[in-house]
């Protein structure tokens, strides 16, 4: 997508304001960053523990690449508030509607054929840190849209409090994945849940390192 360099300095700036709180007054690691791509579509799938993730994981990425974008899916609850909405809406979140919403839909689409996206496969948070089942409506988009697919694993900050000081958390990105195999399967609800269930097998692997 075509997004103006003002719009990215002020991304890049507010990260790194988020940064110094992760990094250093806490202790936020990230690891494997040197795995996203900078160019083409990519689509950054992690597991959801915290309501952070959508401010920490755009820090992790544009530490080592400033002036990106990480657009990112959310719940449209979360844009009711005017001013939370303007800045969500400012770093590349934009609102989706439970249950099928075909124009985020297309959206993602768009978006994952040249830009960074993050989404949570589990379509759901879950607090206590425990990794559950991908969405299979992940799989079957990235058997449509063939991105870039980076597994990410977070750990420690579902136990952050705000504010907080040298509180541990991480960040690992993995490798990206290869699903040449399963491209070449019909596209069927078997072969979308085989996509996704690898990406959540890359995911727990990443977490049991941790």
């Amino acid at each position: 997508m075509n997004t103006s360099i003002l719009r990215r300095l002020w991304v890049t700036i507010s990260t790194y304001v988020v940064g110094f709180y992760a990094s250093v007054l806490n202790r936020f690691e990230i690891v494997g960053a040197e795995n996203i791509p900078r160019e083409g579509g990519v689509l950054l799938a992690s597991n959801h523990i915290s309501g952070y993730e959508t401010v920490f994981l755009p820090w992790a990425v544009t530490r080592s690449q400033p002036l990106e974008m990480i657009w990112a899916p959310a719940k449209e609850e979360l844009f009711k508030n005017p001013f939370l909405g303007f800045f969500f809406r400012s770093w590349g979140a934009f609102p989706v509607r439970r249950g099928r919403d075909v124009r985020a839909g297309k959206v993602i689409n768009d978006l994952l054929k040249t830009d960074k996206v993050m989404l949570f496969p589990e379509g759901t948070r879950n607090k206590d840190g425990q990794l559950g089942k991908g969405n299979r409506g992940v799989g079957k988009l990235i058997y449509d849209t063939r991105p870039v697919v980076i597994p990410v694993a977070l750990s420690g900050l579902n136990r952050w409090k705000f504010p907080g000081f040298g509180q541990p958390a991480r960040v690992v990105f993995g490798p990206a994945l290869d699903f040449s195999d399963l491209y070449r399967q019909e596209d069927d609800k078997q072969t979308h849940l085989q996509i996704v269930e690898r990406v959540m097998t890359a995911i727990a692997g990443q977490l049991e390192d941790n």
